[in-house]
């Protein structure tokens, strides 16, 4: 098995810096690595030129055309039979490659993805914001947890396809967003199946403030029905989650200012809507701060969740009344989620 690890970076210099020294650690060194600059102000090549005597590491300038469409100019010119994606904010363990190899060697499959975590030198938020995309209470798995929902569906930061995979699709398609599950539901349609190696983690720093992720989840709300149009096979009522708690959230806060307004016997029916969901954020709290020893952290996931649930549930509801109340087309009216191959 040839590997080529295909990073697309837009300037990034630090985490750029802390994934190379982590795959310079590797305990199995067999393989490539292919850093393509999409398009940075200030290039990358003196960086990527420093690891030249500790990696087998190739370095190309693009221009600016999103993620996607630079993992494929990528995969285009490297050299290996399978092609490992990893984000330049991700930081992978010693074994990394080494258990990647032992599960194709094992069960080979022609996709994989592996689930992300938190390091313990990230910061609080950054812990908070791993929990609440990871945990199986808010997400249900989908993104690398052991326990999941549905088929899964490998993500990009940290994510693997063979080379004949590749050649049959043609890698990712025209989305700078949501452009994974895009691909992973093409190859599922081409007769290719996807897997999850649990052990296969990264750590993944994701962003630095709540107003970053608010956009991230947004825009990731806003690709869903952009998906399910294109993929309708796999279209689940579970897409609708963070937009029904959303709501329900904001409904059962008003019935419970309301309960105080009414005769004794209805406001425990009026109040109890609220305080499940009050039970709910309790018990991510407790859990959070549980795994990462941290009461602080616990009460930032909360405060994570509700920015994800809100803003991803906004994005959802917004391009699905878009594309299917008024007809309009997801090129026209979300312009920024597609890029032209490049």
């Amino acid at each position: 098995m040839n590997f080529s690890i295909i990073i697309a970076v837009y300037q990034r210099k630090e985490e750029l810096t802390e994934l190379l020294n982590s795959l310079s650690n590797q305990t199995d060194s067999d393989f490539e690595v292919v850093v393509v600059d999409d398009g940075s102000p200030e290039a990358l090549e003196n960086l990527v030129n420093a690891f030249q005597s500790k990696l087998n590491i190739q370095y190309f300038y693009k221009e600016n055309s999103g993620p996607a469409q630079s993992r494929n100019y990528g995969m285009q010119r490297a050299k290996g039979n399978y092609f490992i994606f990893l984000d330049s904010d991700t930081i992978t363990p010693t074994t990394y490659i080494e258990t990647v190899r032992k599960e194709l060697e094992s069960n080979y499959v022609d996709a994989f993805g592996g689930p992300d975590a938190a390091d313990e030198s990230f910061t609080d938020l950054q812990k908070s914001i791993s929990f609440s995309m990871t945990s199986f209470l808010t997400t249900g798995g989908i993104r690398g947890g052991e326990k999941q929902i549905g088929k899964f569906q490998p993500r990009s930061f940290n994510m693997g396809i063979s080379r004949e995979a590749f050649e049959a699709t043609g890698g990712f398609g025209d989305l700078r967003i949501g452009e994974d599950p895009d691909l992973s539901m093409t190859l599922w349609e081409k007769g290719f199946e996807t897997r999850l190696f649990p052990s296969a983690k990264v750590y993944h720093k994701r962003r630095t403030s709540l107003s970053k992720f608010a956009k991230q989840v947004r825009e990731f709300g806003i690709a869903r029905p952009i998906l399910n149009q294109r993929h309708p096979k796999y279209t689940k009522p579970t897409f609708w989650f963070p937009t029904l708690f959303s709501i329900g959230l904001i409904l059962s806060i008003m019935g419970y200012l309301v309960s105080f307004l009414m005769e004794e016997k209805f406001r425990f029916l009026l109040g109890m809507p609220f305080l499940a969901y009050v039970f709910y954020f309790q018990l991510l709290i407790i859990i959070a701060a549980m795994q990462f020893d941290s009461l602080k952290v616990g009460f930032l996931s909360a405060l994570t969740t509700l920015v994800q649930f809100f803003n991803y549930g906004w994005g959802f509801l917004v391009s699905w009344i878009s594309l299917n109340v008024f007809g309009q087309k997801a090129e026209k009216r979300f312009p920024r989620h597609f890029s032209s191959p490049k």
